[in-house]
């Protein structure tokens, strides 16, 4: 009986999660093409950057998030440019999400140290799923009820399009930005209907609060702090974190949730630690579940990886402060 509450404890809360949540990534400054379109361009020059997370491995149906970005600075008109490709896979039947996006924004100065970056994308995202591989809940409880007959849907995948926008400010010290997502709404029925995306807000931002150099080397060592808070329809969350960094070596803790707020989906701890180089950015972090599915879920783990270069020699960009990861 315990085992069988515990699988729906865990059922009931992939469902909240596949019906109101987007893919999520504990490293989200090191995912910034997914944060926002008005991160496009915020870089050297030129960047190439992948993420990739696994969730619950403890349990048969896991969640597993890949993503690949490249984004481009044109100094000449204080323009970015970004492409992303990301997919989704949730639960035993594969429930899968592709996502491919095309990102601009712009970034002009408002006043002799801040500066503000409007940013717009469109994407499109392609549904599909595995209906061979459901597991319905009369196939796992026995109550001597008559088992149902499912009917699949006349085609396992469908292709929608989407948009997004965001705004961003910052100086060399401080940045907070928001993101609105699924503009569009689009619908994920395979049967037909409409069952819609909800909207998406998001609203981040943080502040190096530490900043110590030496004589030859300045600003070597800083500590910065950021959040994330999150709302699509009925799922709220809140991401604030920590970080240290003395070249080349990055660490951080945050914690996931909304404090004196009891949920199904608890409660999380995440520890982060990384090599930051001038040019690449390498990072690996833990998340740990507090919540009622402590024992049950086994963490996530994600890593992430992000390389700048340039093509010819350029002039100063005005580099936005936050953490990479």
């Amino acid at each position: 009986m315990k085992r069988l509450v515990l699988i729906g404890l865990i059922c009931i809360t992939m469902v909240e999660m596949l019906q109101s949540q987007d893919p999520q990534f504990t490293q989200f400054y090191a995912a910034p093409l997914y944060l926002g379109p008005s991160f496009a361009g915020a870089t050297i020059q030129q960047r190439v950057s992948t993420n990739y997370r696994r969730q619950w491995l403890a349990i048969p149906a896991d969640y597993a998030t890949f993503a690949f970005a490249y984004d481009y600075y044109f100094d000449k008109f204080n323009s970015g440019l970004g492409l992303m490709v990301m997919q989704d896979q949730a639960g035993a039947a594969r429930l899968g999400t592709t996502y491919i996006n095309a990102l601009y924004a712009y970034d002009f100065k408002i006043f002799n140290t801040w500066h503000i970056r409007p940013g717009i994308s469109f994407s499109y995202l392609r549904f599909n799923l595995n209906f061979n591989k459901l597991v319905f809940p009369d196939q796992i409880i026995r109550n001597n009820a008559p088992t149902t007959v499912e009917v699949p849907p006349a085609r396992e995948n469908r292709g929608d399009i989407d948009g997004s926008i965001s705004g961003l400010v910052y100086n060399s010290r401080i940045w907070i930005g928001f993101t609105a997502d699924h503009l569009l709404q689009p619908n994920l029925s395979f049967y037909g209907g409409k069952t819609l995306v909800p909207l998406k807000y998001s609203f981040y931002g943080g502040a190096k609060i530490i900043n110590r150099g030496r004589l030859l080397k300045p600003a070597d060592e800083s500590v910065s702090v950021a959040y994330l808070y999150r709302m699509q329809g009925k799922y709220k969350q809140l991401d604030i974190g920590l970080y240290w960094f003395n070249p080349p070596f990055m660490l951080g803790a945050w914690y996931r949730g909304i404090p004196l707020l009891n949920s199904t989906r608890g409660d999380a701890l995440a520890f982060l630690g990384g090599l930051k180089f001038p040019l690449f950015t390498i990072g690996y972090s833990y998340d740990f579940t507090i919540s009622n599915l402590v024992n049950s879920t086994a963490g996530a783990h994600e890593i992430s990886i992000s390389y700048e270069f340039t093509t010819k020699r350029k002039k100063r960009i005005h580099a936005i402060p936050c953490p990479e990861f």
